[in-house]
This record gives C-alpha cells, sequence and structure tokens, in this order.
C-alpha cells in the first residue's frame, strides 16, 4: 500500500468511525419509556393515553418514547403506582382512589353523591387538584393529568327496587368507596379486576357489581348479568403519574412537551368520557341489558349513605379534606 493510500485508508475509516459515532450518540440521545396501564386497549382511557403518547413523540421528534402496556400486562395495577416511586418504570396509570389507604383524599372523587355529574366532577377536581398534586409531589411523583369514568352504576342478575334487593349478594370491589358502600346496604365486598369481571360472576363469585357503563361495554356485561342501574354515585378518577426523577432528567423542551401533551390529554378525555357514557349505555342496551333509574326507594337510601360516607371521609381527611370540602363548596356557590 502506497503511503497516498494508506492515508486515504485511514482518512476514511476516520470519517466513517465519525459518522458511527455520531449515529450512536443521536440513538443514545433518545429517551425510551415503559408505562403500564391496568385497562385495556377498547378502553377509552387507554386510547386517550396512546394518543397522549403519540403526541409526545411526535412534538419529541421521537426524542421521547413511551410505550403503552395496557391490561396490566407489565405490572398489574395495585403495583403501579409504587413500580414509579421507586423508579422500575418512570410513567404509569392508575384509579386514583386505590391511593385511599394511603390518604383519604384519594377517594375524594368516589363519596356517593358528594359529585354525580361531569359539571359536579370537574368542579371537585379544580377544588382538589393542588391538594392531591402536593400529596404525590411529596413522594417524588408528579400528577401529569387524570380523567374520570363514566358515573358508577350497580350492575346484577334481577331489577332493584330496594336496598333489600342488595342485601348478601357478593358485590364486586374496586376501591374503598365501594368495599363501604357494599357493607352499608347489606352486601358483601369481593375484590376483583376487570379483566378478572366475567370469570367472577360465571363462577359465581360475584353477584353484583359497582362500576360504569363503560366498563360493562367492554367486558360484554349481557354475557354474564341482565341488568344495570344507572344511578351515577360518583365519577372516579384514573391518573397518570411520572418519577419526579425520571421527568427531571429530561431537557427543558421535553419537559414542556409532556406538560402540554398531558393538558391536552386531559381535556380530551374529560370529552371522551362524557361521550363514551351515552356510546356505552347505548351498548348495554342494544345487547339486552335492562338499564334502569334508581326508584324513590332505592335513591333514597342511596342519598342517606351518600351522606353517612361522606361525613365519615371528612373525619378521616382531616384539614387536607377540609380544605377541599371548603374550595368545592366556593366554587358550587
Amino acid at each position: 500500500m502506497t503511503a497516498r493510500n494508506s492515508l486515504l485508508h485511514l482518512t476514511s475509516a476516520a470519517a466513517i468511525g465519525i459518522s458511527l459515532a455520531t449515529l450512536g450518540s443521536t440513538a443514545q440521545a433518545a429517551t425510551e419509556w415503559d408505562m403500564p396501564t391496568p385497562y385495556g386497549d377498547m378502553t377509552f382511557h387507554t386510547v386517550n393515553i396512546r394518543e397522549f403518547t403519540d403526541d409526545v413523540r411526535e412534538a419529541t421528534d421521537g426524542e421521547l418514547d413511551i410505550t403503552v402496556h395496557s391490561n396490566g400486562s407489565l405490572i398489574g395495577h395495585a403495583e403501579i403506582k409504587n413500580s414509579v416511586r421507586r423508579g422500575i418504570v418512570p410513567i404509569g396509570e392508575l384509579i386514583m382512589s386505590r391511593l385511599a389507604n394511603e390518604n383519604p383524599i384519594f377517594e375524594v372523587d368516589s363519596v356517593p353523591y358528594l359529585a354525580a355529574s361531569y359539571d359536579e366532577a370537574q368542579t371537585l377536581w379544580e377544588a382538589s387538584r393542588e391538594v392531591i398534586s402536593e400529596e404525590l409531589a411529596e413522594q417524588q411523583l408528579r400528577l401529569l393529568f387524570a380523567v374520570p369514568w363514566p358515573p358508577q352504576g350497580i350492575y346484577t342478575n334481577e331489577a332493584i327496587e330496594s336496598g333489600d334487593d342488595l342485601k348478601n349478594l357478593s358485590m364486586r370491589a374496586y376501591n374503598t368507596a365501594s368495599e363501604r358502600i357494599a357493607q352499608l346496604v347489606g352486601a358483601v365486598p369481593t375484590q376483583v379486576e376487570v379483566p378478572d369481571i366475567p370469570t367472577a360472576f360465571s363462577t359465581g363469585r360475584v353477584d353484583a357489581m359497582i362500576t360504569s357503563p363503560a366498563t360493562g361495554a367492554d367486558t360484554k356485561a349481557w354475557d354474564y348479568l341482565s341488568h344495570f342501574n344507572h344511578a351515577q354515585l360518583w365519577l372516579p378518577k384514573n391518573m397518570v403519574i411520572v418519577s419526579e426523577k425520571a421527568f427531571s432528567r429530561l431537557d427543558e423542551a421535553t419537559r414542556e412537551a409532556v406538560l402540554q401533551a398531558a393538558a391536552e390529554a386531559e381535556t380530551r378525555g374529560w370529552e371522551m368520557s362524557r361521550q363514551e357514557t351515552d356510546d356505552a349505555l347505548a351498548v348495554l342496551k342494544e345487547n339486552g341489558i335492562e338499564v334502569s333509574e334508581p326508584t324513590p326507594e332505592l335513591a333514597e337510601l342511596l342519598k342517606e349513605i351518600g351522606a353517612t360516607m361522606t361525613e365519615e371521609w371528612a373525619g378521616r381527611a382531616g384539614d387536607q379534606g377540609a380544605a377541599i370540602l371548603e374550595a368545592y363548596e366556593a366554587a358550587r356557590d
């Protein structure tokens, strides 16, 4: 090899090396996050979250790529919050009221009839958002956004006309509020996650459940029960949280993109939830579920239970709960 060829060879090798190094640097610059969620791909919450991750990916030119693992496929619902806190995953979704045992403020949206419409639920959320965000921040968690489920009703295999019709039934529960309401009507609360609902009914593990029209439609409730009482007890929210440590590692532009996408996801999610209520009720009816409203007797009982549970919640929630209720009442006035 001549000196000239040797020089050309070295120059080419160096150029290739620099090119590969640049490519490697670019590849390493992209941040990849895994995001566990508890619900299936057809659930509007999951659809909304996938849109959120698409928006983040587009806004950051792929520099932040979030992969959604739906239906508890990566981490079970009960472990999502702690997994984010411990850094196992940087971001996740969960129903807010699952954290009620940590602090009662997390179940403010699951107190019967405290907020039983979308307008009331929105007002309550604005009154409680700051307190809840501060509580999460103490655990190095950042609240990105929250979206409500449709109003909760009662599914059974027989029509419900009074509280007596619920006594001694095994009732599916998913948070402390649904457990407590089951106790107050004389039913037996039984913990069952959404993916297990059809099997729980078909095997006789549960006879009734309190959940949304959306969950009933998603799990094809007509295959295992026949009645839905649209009691509109409360509108529980799912929230998306991110590890503050993971969030702080992002550059400023990426953080802003995430926050902007989160704000849009919250607005979009509330609109989707409203539409989901109408759509899901229609699906239930089309598939033979008898949809009814509470009788005057049942409505009176449920409102009495709501008053009892509101008082109990306020007692547990202390100063933080008092601040939320004061802000809520002020906003309603």
